[in-house]
């Protein structure tokens, strides 16, 4: 799955963002891009588990 995440936008936020997604699912693969803003996931997990992860991490996707 992937999500375009508005705020992230350094590494730090990449961080955050990984960091967020691994706690639904420590498995997870994580791709992130900061400068396209874009977030690719490979999961066990669903969707609206690492939507909903994100918000609460403070980095709601679109």
């Amino acid at each position: 799955m992937e999500f375009h995440v508005e705020n992230m936008t350094c590494g730090g936020c990449a961080r955050g963002v990984t960091r967020a997604i691994q706690a639904v699912d420590a498995n997870a693969k994580v791709i992130t891009d900061p400068p396209h803003r874009s977030v690719k996931v490979e999961t066990t997990a669903s969707q609206q588990q690492i939507v909903n992860a994100l918000a609460e991490a403070g980095f709601p996707p679109r």
